[in-house]
């Protein structure tokens, strides 16, 4: 694993050179899968993990490659719903590594992110999974994921995020992703706006069908009710009217998150019947599969001893409003919030969003170079709020246990502790409280 953490988890170095040759030197396993991969600034996630848990449902044998991971590597390679075993992680690991070294001084020294995927590439390969469903890292056209072409090609939103990498613009953000789109794929997106018309175009330049999600798409959910167990929606398809569908994400924005899943289920299908592969995911699967879905540290309420926490990584402006929304919808209002973030961020509009709950704010850092300082997010906190005394106003721990802990003595009753801002800072939190060895 040293090998893996030398190389640094939170740098970000964009390009195909690296990972084409790192495949090429493992022999392009990725040329032996078929999946999705899934792009978008929020919900790609859940939409990976709703979409996997329907396949296993239908009694597919499936392989994911989610990202980051919250507290170990081993979270990065999933087959059939569960990371490698320690064991098994570094078995695929090992051949990765060997061959990063062996592409270094032609093709420059590949990244963390390079080796996790191309390892995560040749495990799922390895163990012929039916189905990969593949998260994208950063933006699309230079991530390393993109070295892939699995069919079929889905996108959830685009929003403001990473621009320094991406682009300023809803426009220029989706067309980084939008080159995720292969001649051929079958694609998917629930894009809405501006940022939907580079998806658009690439689809028409490339002649590949472009299903839509969302209020104006063939592919619709409502949202009927939520609380701590679940979401309720009904889904409309072109095949079907789903009512009274629970998802076990919690959340208003998973009703989204859904209808670009089940959309994103039935490009797998098509693709799979074009191939004249069997392959049929029946309404009882869907419901059973959005039903068992979990993704961790996404508006997750984890129960401990000393009460509960909330660990939710809204990391920007779009994610913070929905979880701002969705707390507030479950009488979430007022409570100790541990924040923190990464350089890069537009961390003022984020904690503008969050101001809206009326928090008891905890500024804190991970151990990392690249963490905000909690002075500088106190001062961004005062500045957006002119708050400058009292609970409201905030204050600052030096470490994620120092805030955890300063956060259940501001605690009033049973109210739980609400853990945002980042997800490295969540996944810090989530490895204390549940008793998870980090990169384990």
């Amino acid at each position: 694993m040293a090998g893996l953490r030398s190389r640094g988890r939170f740098g970000v170095t964009l390009g195909l050179d690296r990972i084409e040759a790192l495949l090429a030197e493992l022999g392009n396993p990725e040329r032996a899968l078929r999946g999705a991969l899934v792009a978008g600034t929020n919900g790609k996630g859940s939409v990976v993990a709703m979409a996997g848990s329907v396949l296993r449902a239908g009694g597919l044998r499936t392989g994911e490659m989610p990202k980051p991971h919250l507290v170990s590597y081993r979270e990065r390679i999933v087959v059939d719903g569960l990371p490698l075993e320690p064991t098994a992680f570094a078995a695929a690991l090992a051949p990765a590594l060997a061959a990063a070294d062996r592409v270094a001084p032609a093709a420059g020294i590949p990244t963390e992110f390079e080796v996790l995927t191309a390892a995560g590439f040749a495990e799922l390969a390895r163990q012929r999974v039916d189905v990969a469903v593949v998260e994208v890292g950063l933006g699309g056209r230079l991530d390393a994921t993109n070295a892939a072409d699995l069919g079929v090609a889905a996108i959830t939103t685009i929003q403001h995020d990473h621009e320094r990498h991406l682009g300023r613009t809803l426009a220029a953000i989706g067309s980084e992703k939008a080159a995720i789109i292969k001649p051929g794929n079958l694609a998917v997106s629930g894009v809405m706006g501006r940022g939907l018309v580079p998806i658009r175009d690439r689809c028409r330049a490339l002649d590949v069908r472009l299903v839509q999600a969302g209020p104006s798409g063939d592919y619709r959910a409502v949202l009927r009710g939520m609380d701590w167990t679940g979401t309720w929606i009904d889904i409309t398809t072109p095949r079907a009217d789903l009512t009274s569908v629970r998802l076990g994400l919690i959340g208003r924005h998973q009703a989204h998150n859904a209808a670009v899943a089940v959309a994103l289920l039935d490009a797998l299908q098509t693709d799979a019947d074009r191939r004249g592969i069997p392959f049929d995911l029946d309404e009882n699967s869907i419901r059973a599969g959005l039903a068992a879905a979990r993704w961790p540290g996404r508006l997750e309420r984890v129960e401990t001893p000393d009460g509960t926490v909330v660990l939710d990584g809204a990391h920007n402006p779009a994610g913070a409003r929905v979880l701002t929304e969705s707390l507030a919808a479950l009488g979430v209002r007022g409570v100790p919030m541990v924040f923190g973030a990464m350089t890069g961020k537009r961390v003022s509009a984020v904690l503008r969003q969050l101001a809206a709950l009326k928090p008891l704010p905890i500024f804190t850092a991970v151990g990392d170079p690249h963490a905000l300082p909690p002075d500088r997010l106190l001062r961004t906190w005062r500045r957006v709020t002119g708050l400058d005394r009292g609970e409201e106003a905030g204050r600052m721990a030096a470490t994620p246990a120092e805030a955890l802990a300063m956060a259940r003595l501001l605690r009033r009753g049973d109210e739980p502790v609400l853990v945002s801002g980042s997800l490295y800072l969540v996944g810090a939190i989530r490895a204390l409280i549940t008793g998870t060895e980090p990169d384990e």
